[in-house]
């Protein structure tokens, strides 16, 4: 996949933090999370990444329109 470097301007705090909030069930603390602040991403399943890519590609399209009506309005 290409990385869309043209689109990162249009990227919101609300898509960065809908974005993490759909990938936190996979972490893991480690036993001693408190001490060593420490963690995992268990590996995800082919569902799962299946939808991560639908969830990738819905983000860009989203980009895509706030890019285009930025231009228009310029």
């Amino acid at each position: 996949m290409k990385l869309r470097l043209d689109l990162l301007k249009h990227l919101t705090a609300e898509d960065l933090a809908e974005s993490a909030l759909k990938s936190v069930h996979r972490y893991k603390p480690e036993p001693l999370l408190a001490t060593t602040g420490v963690g995992f991403l268990r590996s995800a399943t082919p569902e799962e990444i299946e939808q991560e890519m639908a969830d990738s590609e819905a983000l860009i399209c989203r980009l895509k329109e706030r890019a285009a009506q930025d231009e228009q309005a310029s």
